[in-house]
């Protein structure tokens, strides 16, 4: 056995099993061979040499098992610190895994959730839209709606399955995506559906426009409700009526179950059926009620 291969301690250790003075000051060479000297006289250096080798052999399996198991124990610790998906910490978490080139304004982009997803979660296999409503008016951009579907190969070996929907028009996107409604609804849409995979709180990017949006759909939801409106040619006739056959005009329209507070609140649609309902009066011997009665001409003003 080469003892030159052997610590210092060790050789320490057996001058002293075999009650050998160690020289102050002595350098591991001298103690190599000393402890050489005492095996050539020793009777038991055979076995004193193979336990010797033995424990050399145990020492190090020893160091070794020891540092993987410490390994171990720091992939451990790293896999700790990811908290778990939903969790209150999972979003701030998934957020700091962004590059800054990925953010807008703090909202991920598409490309970016992408990358995130299958950093965090897992390969994605598949992705793509599964219906396309294209925008059908011809003479503008239209609105158009896309549903999206990702599925993804999860670290846990499972398979998962994201799908979302999005529209686009001119009153929720900017002009200049507005050209490819389509395409755009595409990629909004995937990022939702990435979002969802994600548990994320904050909107994608794509999905935020430069619009004031909330006003854009007031003017629209006004603009509707007026093309739907009572028109001047129903309440002229709806006066003309209640005229002739003596009927406060106000106390007609809200004989039924709904209240209004002006003949202007009502709708086309409603307007026709009261139309309908006036004329059974002329076209029947069917009395007017003495609630509705009473022709009132300032009933605009009222």
């Amino acid at each position: 056995m080469q003892h030159k291969n052997a610590t210092i301690k060790e050789l320490k250790e057996i001058l002293k099993e075999h009650n050998c003075a160690i020289p102050t000051g002595a350098r591991k060479l001298d103690l190599v061979k000393l402890v050489e000297e005492i095996m050539m006289k020793d009777e038991d250096f055979v076995a004193t040499a193979n336990d010797f080798e033995n424990l050399f052999e145990e020492d190090l399996s020893e160091a070794i098992s020891e540092k993987i198991d410490s390994e171990k124990q720091e992939e451990d610790v790293v896999q700790d610190d990811t908290p778990s998906i939903g969790s209150s910490e999972w979003t701030n978490y998934v957020m700091s895994q962004f590059d800054k080139s990925e953010l807008i304004d703090g909202n991920p982009i598409c490309a970016g959730l992408r990358r995130v997803t299958e950093l965090v979660l897992g390969d994605i296999i598949e992705s793509g839209p599964v219906q396309v409503f294209p925008a059908d008016d011809s003479n503008g951009p239209g609105r158009a709606t896309v549903v999206f579907q990702v599925i993804i190969r999860c670290f846990d070996d499972v398979i998962r399955s994201y799908s979302e929907v999005a529209d686009v028009w001119h009153g929720n996107t900017d002009d200049l995506f507005c050209a490819h409604p389509v395409a755009t609804a595409s990629t909004r849409a995937e990022g939702r559906a990435l979002r969802k995979a994600l548990k994320l709180r904050v909107l994608a990017a794509e999905e935020l426009a430069k619009k004031d949006i909330v006003e854009i759909v007031q003017q629209s939801i006004k603009s509707l409700n007026q093309m739907n409106s009572i028109t001047n040619q129903q309440i002229q006739f709806v006066d003309n009526f209640c005229s002739r056959f003596d009927i406060n005009v106000i106390n007609f329209i809200n004989m039924g179950e709904e209240s209004y507070d002006t003949i202007f609140d009502i709708s086309k649609d409603k307007a026709a059926k009261m139309i309908k309902f006036l004329n059974q009066y002329q076209k029947s011997d069917t009395e007017v009620p003495e609630s509705i009665k009473g022709y009132d001409q300032n009933w605009r003003s009222l």
